[in-house]
């Protein structure tokens, strides 16, 4: 009894703060990271999301100051058949995308020549409308990346990073645009929002921060007053009337600077940080780190159907994927 006792004490004691598996529940054993795409026009390719179709489309961004007045694209992904076409060109330089629960498409359209506004495209007639194109009679600084609540509410963050027009909002924002149309500033006070989810329980709003202090373009020799980067999940309740209230810094990336975000249907943190895929706990625990070639993540999604465990990852010129072992979260499509 006394070795059996001596035995049991020597153990490590499993889910007391202590996770001897990291990791273990993220990714599919024996899983490896392919290449399925190659071969972007522009410096990032961004905003990766599935359709109803099964298809995967993806963003891919110009930076005319670098690589001339080429348009931005909306690229479309069949990993059934591994082809590669153009959806849209030019895209209005879109970058986050995301689909409604009717199945239409919804773009954030971007500065430097771009549209500065949330465009819809009915996907069964390929008619467009803009959603939001104005805030306080002026244009956006430069819509980035979205997501929709259960109630299909959009929301969308609004940084400036780079481009030739003017910055018309005085801030940097989140905003929320209701079912009616109307256009609400949610979020006042993040520095430079970017990447934004919601959990699957629809109570918690996740923005990731990424700040470069400064808004225009990005040259290899900038020293501005924050030259340092700085990033954050910064967390906030997401109250039943589509209104933000801050809770606090979630997860605190100090110099790496978070791009696209996504969230499993167990409500952990998938975050394009570092130029990997890093994996939190919706408590701010870190769970895996998903290496990517030349670490140059700029964002992710999830599949949906039999691509529901399949993680897309969008970098620089390329897209890869990985088999996970949870499925992501979706709002459904009605049928």
């Amino acid at each position: 009894m006394k070795n059996v006792l001596l035995l049991l004490l020597c153990m490590p004691i499993i889910g007391l703060g202590q996770n001897n598996n990291i990791g273990a529940d993220i990714i599919r054993s024996n899983s490896k990271i392919k290449e399925v795409f190659s071969g972007g026009e522009g410096l990032i390719l961004e905003g990766p999301v599935m359709g109803p179709d099964g298809t995967l489309y993806f963003t891919d961004i110009i930076f005319t100051q670098f690589e001339g007045m080429k348009a931005g694209i909306i690229w479309n992904y069949n990993p059934q058949t591994g082809e590669t076409v153009v959806f849209r060109s030019p895209s209005g330089m879109a970058n986050g995308l995301a689909f409604d629960t009717f199945g239409d498409l919804i773009s954030c359209e971007g500065a430097d020549f771009g549209g500065r506004k949330i465009v819809k495209t009915n996907m069964k007639n390929g008619e467009s409308t803009i959603v939001a194109g104005l805030f306080n009679n002026k244009p956006f600084n430069s819509p980035n990346d979205i997501v929709l609540d259960e109630n299909g509410r959009i929301y969308f963050t609004d940084p400036r990073y780079f481009g030739h027009e003017p910055i018309d909002q005085p801030v940097d924002g989140v905003y929320r645009i209701d079912k009616d149309g109307g256009i609400n500033l949610i979020i006042a006070n993040a520095s430079k929002p970017n990447g934004i989810a919601i959990s699957p329980d629809n109570k918690t709003l996740y923005i990731a921060n990424y700040d470069i202090g400064t808004s225009g373009f990005l040259s290899e020799g900038y020293k501005g007053p924050n030259s340092k980067t700085s990033g954050a999940i910064l967390e906030y309740e997401l109250l039943p009337d589509g209104n933000a209230q801050f809770k606090g810094v979630l997860i605190n990336l100090m110099d790496s600077g978070p791009d696209g975000i996504k969230v499993d249907v167990k409500g952990n943190i998938y975050i394009a940080v570092k130029g990997n895929i890093i994996v939190y706990s919706p408590t701010g625990e870190k769970l895996e780190e998903i290496e990517i070639p030349n670490n140059s993540s700029t964002n992710l999604c999830f599949g949906r159907g039999r691509y529901s465990k399949t993680l897309f990852v969008t970098t620089k010129k390329k897209l890869y994927s990985i088999e996970v072992e949870n499925e992501g979260f979706h709002l459904p499509f009605e049928k």
